[in-house]
């Protein structure tokens, strides 16, 4: 069974250095009929769960940690038995959401890393560590469904904002640049909010 992507959008809000924000987020799953995985865990962990269907979860692989992208992940965990991926660069985001050291504080279960590869209903996912929105910033790449997952690093009409706490603008440039831009021209963009694009689109934005 051949693995496919499935979509559906959430709202809630997203905060950080005092300010927060109303925001529609995109919930995506790759798999088939029988096991899926869930990018990132954002707002209602029930709307993600119907998206999910019934399929077992194999991991619950954030993008990255501001809020809006990982506030349910624990309860997601919980609902599904999933664990939770992560790049480490990012654990000074997740611990403003979720907890550091202290006790009863929520951590993930696996570090993502560059070049990692996930497989999923017979499909290769490539980690690709895309910093500059945030540290651990990273993008899921399916070369058999020909499509880049990216989170906040690149959207329609270019990269995803640097005006925070943690990211960089000369960074994701230079990320966008040096792993999204290899990618084939056709490969379309599932970004982590508002709508899809193209590789070849964007090279003219960044």
């Amino acid at each position: 069974m051949s693995a496919r992507v499935d979509h559906a959008v959430v709202s809630g809000t997203f905060s950080l250095d005092g300010e927060t924000h109303d925001v529609d987020n995109n919930v995506w799953v790759i798999g088939d009929d029988e096991q899926c995985i869930v990018i990132d865990a954002p707002h209602d962990v029930d709307a993600i769960l119907r998206v999910v269907g019934g399929r077992a979860v194999k991991a619950i692989v954030c993008t990255h940690a501001h809020d809006d992208h990982v506030r349910v992940a624990p309860a997601l965990r919980v609902a599904t038995g999933a664990p939770i991926l992560l790049h480490p660069d990012d654990r000074p985001l997740w611990e403003l959401t979720h907890g550091g050291d202290e006790e009863g504080a929520e951590l993930w279960d696996v570090d993502l890393s560059d070049g990692m590869t996930l497989t999923i209903g017979g499909a290769a996912v490539t980690v690709l560590h895309t910093p500059g929105h945030a540290p651990g910033a990273v993008c899921l790449y399916v070369h058999d469904l020909g499509c880049v997952f990216t989170g906040d690093t690149l959207f329609e009409g270019g990269p995803g904002a640097t005006g925070r706490s943690y990211s960089d603008a000369d960074v994701i440039t230079q990320s966008i640049r040096s792993k999204l831009f290899d990618l084939p021209d056709d490969t379309v963009v599932h970004t982590g909010h508002g709508s899809d694009t193209t590789i070849g689109a964007e090279k003219a934005n960044v």
